[in-house]
């Protein structure tokens, strides 16, 4: 590690918050994740924000779009708006 120069070790650092951790922590601290628990009548062993971490975990990047894609829509749905 000490061969590497410093902006080399910045900027893998760099990639790593900008492209997994923040992600991470735009599900956790979203309020649009949905919810922490298991609704009563669901199958599914995870709940709605369990899920999309899972998602952005395995998948990185795609699964954070993938999260804010999904979180629109819902948003567009609720206000009663929509493309024109």
């Amino acid at each position: 590690m000490m061969d590497q120069p410093l902006s080399e070790t910045l900027l893998a650092w760099a990639f790593i918050l900008g492209f997994y951790v923040l992600p991470l922590l735009h599900v956790i601290l979203s309020p649009r994740g949905g919810a922490w628990r298991v609704g009563p009548d669901t199958r599914c062993p995870f709940a709605p924000r369990i899920g999309w971490l899972v998602i952005v975990l395995v998948l990185g990047i795609i699964g954070w779009f993938l999260f804010m894609r999904a979180t629109a829509k819902r948003g567009l749905e609720e206000s009663g708006g929509g493309p024109a």
